[in-house]
């Protein structure tokens, strides 16, 4: 794996529109390496060109118009107003002013925008629920970035939150139960005057705190409709890159997972890179172990490169100050990491587990539903450029109640079961896929698939389904294991969400830029456009739309980009009458079963945003753009209630050259204050519900 870590002060094109600084904190300059996927398998987007429906062949040559602009986003307390500006060359929607538009969705959209705020539609208000460094367990400190230290960060609210879920709280009205995510730390934006060359052990203790986990119970203002947390509440919780963990599952007690601090296999401090998750039936929280190799250094094994870790220095050196992190010195430490963690937010002394049932790669996140005799499937991406999607079919019925046994009976769920990778076929001829988004001749967009099965766990062992792979292999090599079984590549696959209402699956698949470039695959019938910067949204039927099922059909249902640009594609829908869409990562279910994307990346020159769209009825592919993000921000974690919308706003102002000293952002707090990721919450001023 070669080393290309660009300077901070670097300017230019980086790949998915991130800024060199994203590139660097986050993943480690993923798109910069090596495409860690060299296999000859089939790519998804060879399979997706061929097959946009004969109604987007008609609707063509139609031309957006962009929606309007919403006004009056207000910032954090102390804050100006800021202005949402209306993208350039935009004229009003009228079709859906005035409450029009799909029951859930009948809001004015918010026009693209640049604005340094949180834009949302007109009507409605926000807040800002809780910020990076706000004290949420006893005896925390204020935040105080001048005074800022690792004990202090342990009880505050981490760093760039993701992934949100939210709970009830039964027997406390009106409050809730907020987990979140914390994927990673912008150090240059957390400290004045940082070096990353020569970082202190105070630094970095502090980012390893600030990385994680929070749980905060939140309270509701029934009038007002603001979320505030309850600071010192006893199911208050953090949990750091130095938290004990628990490995459950057919590689718990693996040689492959033993170190010298931990020669049992079993206990893992802390988790890394933690990005989207999931809420179980059961009531815990599923959080997925992202880009954790960038954090590893000095590696020279050919099934480490497959994962991405470097073979020189990390980005943040903290193998200067934890041996763990040099793969050199401690070589299975990097494989206790990659894995969906489950944790149980209503019994904070409780030890989190990492599920290797369910493999190890880079999870985006991890969603669950039942199958009718009550046991769980869990969907999961592996957020690389070329590489699979997975699901976990589990063996045990889920256990009714909130009896102590049920609870730990349900906690064991995740350990058994058999983990299956994707493989995507398409019915039109390769020849006829010219990686433009140009139909094949038979004018649509579809295939099938199957679910390829890798490895079984029982209560008595582990089985393989993978040739010359132990069980043990396929659960910590499971990128190989797919590898070997012949799964069709993806761009990107990221969030993958249930319909609840149809049982249809939806995946988003983020863009992969390297699509027809050199020599990397061109575009297949899964995947329409070479050099694809703008991604797309499978829709998945699974056979008698029942989820244990190991065949399925799939079809497009959203093709990103301009609408104006022919190979745009929304579900059938004029598309002079939504909004343009770029780079769609996490995504959610309202209560009418209109889909919810957020975006990453978006390149059309816009900020990112959070979007809702119709999946069925008349107006099915009816997409309009909810909210926008403040300079350098990601939209994360959404949540869509029936009175609110929260999302996190996730590493506001990384932009190329910024500083704590002279920074890209302002938000949320306004001129002289830090950039702070932040949750937020978004309501109707009426009190009413939210798009109806």
């Amino acid at each position: 794996m070669r080393n290309l870590l660009p300077l901070i002060g670097s300017t230019g094109s980086h790949p998915g529109g991130r800024s060199a600084m994203t590139c660097r904190f986050r993943c480690g300059d993923a798109c910069f390496h090596e495409v860690p996927n060299t296999t000859t398998n089939e790519y998804v987007g060879d399979v997706i060109a061929g097959a946009l429906s004969r109604r987007s062949m008609m609707r063509a040559a139609a031309v957006v118009t962009v929606a309007s602009a919403a006004g009056g986003a207000v910032v954090g307390a102390g804050a100006p107003e800021a202005v949402a500006q209306t993208a350039e060359g935009a004229t009003p929607a009228a079709y859906n002013k005035g409450g029009k538009g799909a029951r859930g969705l009948r809001f004015t959209p918010v026009a693209p925008n640049t604005a340094d705020t949180v834009t949302i539609p007109e009507g409605y208000a926000q807040n800002v629920v809780i910020r990076w460094g706000e004290p949420i367990l006893r005896g925390a400190p204020a935040f105080d970035p001048d005074k800022q230290s690792a004990k202090a960060q342990s009880g505050q609210f981490g760093y760039n939150c993701d992934y949100l879920g939210l709970l009830p709280l039964p027997g406390e009205r009106g409050r809730q139960v907020l987990v979140a995510n914390h994927e990673y730390t912008d150090e240059i934006l957390m400290f004045k005057g940082y070096d990353d060359a020569k970082p202190t052990r105070e630094q970095v203790e502090i980012a390893w705190a600030a990385h994680g986990l929070s749980v905060v119970v939140v309270e509701e203002d029934r009038k007002s409709g603001k979320l505030t947390p309850v600071p010192r509440h006893h199911l208050n919780r953090r949990v750091t890159a130095t938290t004990e963990f628990k490995v459950t599952g057919p590689a718990a007690g693996s040689d492959l997972l033993k170190t010298s601090a931990d020669p049992t296999g079993t206990k893992v401090l802390g988790t890394l890179n933690n990005c989207a998750g999931g809420e179980t039936p059961w009531g815990t929280t599923l959080h997925g172990e992202e880009n954790f190799n960038q954090y590893f250094a000095n590696s020279s094994r050919a099934t480490d490169k497959r994962y991405g870790i470097g073979t020189a220095a990390s980005e943040r050196k903290w193998e200067l100050f934890d041996k763990r992190f040099d793969v050199a010195k401690e070589p299975n430490e990097v494989h206790r990491f990659g894995y969906v963690v489950e944790l149980d937010p209503y019994d904070p002394t409780s030890t989190p587990r990492k599920r290797t049932a369910l493999g190890r790669f880079k999870h985006e996140g991890a969603t669950v539903r039942l199958t009718q005799d009550g046991r769980p499937v869990v969907y999961t991406g592996d957020d690389e450029r070329f590489d699979y999607f997975y699901k976990f079919v589990g063996s045990k019925r889920m256990a009714h109640g909130h009896s102590r046994r049920a609870r730990e009976h349900n906690l064991t769920l995740l350990d058994e079961g058999t983990l299956y990778v994707a493989k995507l076929t398409g019915d039109s001829p390769a020849i006829e896929i010219d990686g433009t988004g140009k139909l094949p001749k038979d004018g649509e967009f579809d295939g099938s698939g199957t679910w390829i099965p890798l490895a079984t766990a029982t209560a008595k062992g582990a089985v393989s389904h993978v040739e010359g792979m132990t069980a043990e292999e396929v659960f910590v090599f499971t990128r190989l294991a797919g590898d070997k079984v012949g799964a069709t590549k993806m761009d990107r696959p990221e969030d993958i969400e249930p319909n609840p209402h149809t049982g249809k699956v939806y995946v988003a698949l983020t863009n992969n830029t390297n699509r027809g470039v050199g020599t990397n695959a061109k575009a297949d019938e899964a995947n329409p456009r070479n050099a694809n910067k703008h991604g797309h949204v499978l829709e998945l039927t699974e056979r008698w739309n029942r989820p244990e099922s190991t065949s399925f059909a799939w079809s497009l249902f959203l093709v990103a980009g301009d609408p104006k640009d022919p190979a745009t594609y929304f579900a059938g829908f004029p598309k002079d009458k939504v909004s343009p869409i770029s780079c769609p990562d996490n995504v959610a279910f309202d209560r009418y079963g209109n889909l919810w994307i957020s975006t990453d990346g978006a390149q059309l020159g816009y900020h990112d945003g959070l979007f809702g769209v119709a999946t069925r009825g008349d107006r099915r592919g009816e997409l309009k753009q909810f909210l926008t993000m403040p300079n350098g921000a990601e939209t994360c974690g959404p949540i869509v209630q029936d009175r609110r919308v929260l999302v996190s706003v996730q590493h506001p102002g990384e932009i190329d050259d910024a500083t704590v000293e002279d920074p890209a952002s302002t938000w949320p707090d306004g001129p002289g204050t830090y950039v702070r990721p932040s949750v937020v919450a978004v309501y109707r001023k009426d009190g009413r519900d939210i798009g109806v």
